[in-house]
C-alpha cells in the first residue's frame, strides 16, 4: 500500500481574462465516449463542468485552446494503446457538447504533449497568456504533459480537477500530485476558477 501525499487544494483562484488561456485537452469521441475505442469511463462525467468553464470563459473573452489528438492509420503510438483518433474518423471528433466556435483555436497534435510540434506555445506568447487552465483527458498522459510543459515555459497552471479524467483513481492522484508539487501548479474545482 502506497500512502498518497496530501495534495494542496485552492478553493478560488482569480485570473485576469486577458493573461489567461483555457486549454481542453484531447475530449475527443474516442476518449469521451462510450463508444469510442480508447474509452476514458469518467471522462463524460466532466462535460458538464468543462462546458460550464468553457461558457465562463467565453463569457470572459478568455482565449479557448482544444487540442485533439490526430494519429494516421499506422501511427506507432498503436503499439501501446489500441488504434484511437484516426485522421478523419468520428473517433477523432471533439464531442459534441464541446464543439469549438469558428473563432477559436484547434491544435492537432501526434503525441502527449499539447506544446510537441504543435503552434500554442507560440500562439501564447502573441496572446501575451501568462495563465493556463487545463482540463480535459487523460490526466496523468496529455493533461499532465500539456501542463507540465505549460509550467517549464513559466506559464501558471490551473487544474479544475472536476475537468479532469484518468483511466484509474491512483492516475488521476498521481497526475494532480505532479502538477501541485513538481509543478507548483493550483488544483481547484471548475467553481473555483474566477475569469476578471
Amino acid at each position: 500500500m502506497v500512502e498518497v501525499p496530501e495534495i494542496p487544494r485552492t478553493k478560488e483562484v482569480v485570473l485576469k481574462s486577458s493573461e489567461t488561456a483555457l486549454i481542453i485537452v484531447d475530449m475527443q469521441n474516442d476518449f469521451a465516449h462510450e463508444r469510442g475505442s480508447l474509452f476514458v469511463p469518467d471522462a463524460p462525467k466532466t462535460i458538464p463542468a468543462i462546458r460550464k468553464l468553457l461558457d465562463a470563459a467565453r463569457s470572459a473573452g478568455v482565449r479557448a485552446v482544444f487540442t485533439q489528438d490526430w494519429h494516421p492509420g499506422d501511427d506507432p503510438e498503436f503499439k501501446i494503446w489500441p488504434v484511437h483518433v484516426v485522421h478523419g474518423t468520428w473517433g477523432a471528433e471533439i464531442v459534441d457538447e464541446l464543439k469549438p466556435r469558428e473563432n477559436e483555436t484547434v491544435l492537432r497534435k501526434a503525441r502527449y504533449d499539447g506544446f510537441y510540434g504543435t503552434q500554442l506555445g507560440h500562439l501564447l506568447h502573441l496572446w501575451g497568456i501568462k495563465n493556463v487552465v487545463v482540463v480535459g483527458t487523460v490526466a496523468n498522459i496529455c493533461v499532465l504533459h500539456t501542463a507540465g510543459s505549460a509550467a517549464l515555459r513559466w506559464y501558471n497552471v490551473v487544474l479544475p480537477e472536476d475537468g479532469t479524467s484518468a483511466l484509474t483513481p491512483f492516475d488521476l492522484e498521481a497526475a494532480l500530485r505532479q502538477i501541485s508539487f513538481l509543478y507548483q501548479g493550483k488544483i481547484t474545482t471548475v467553481a473555483g476558477v474566477k475569469f476578471v
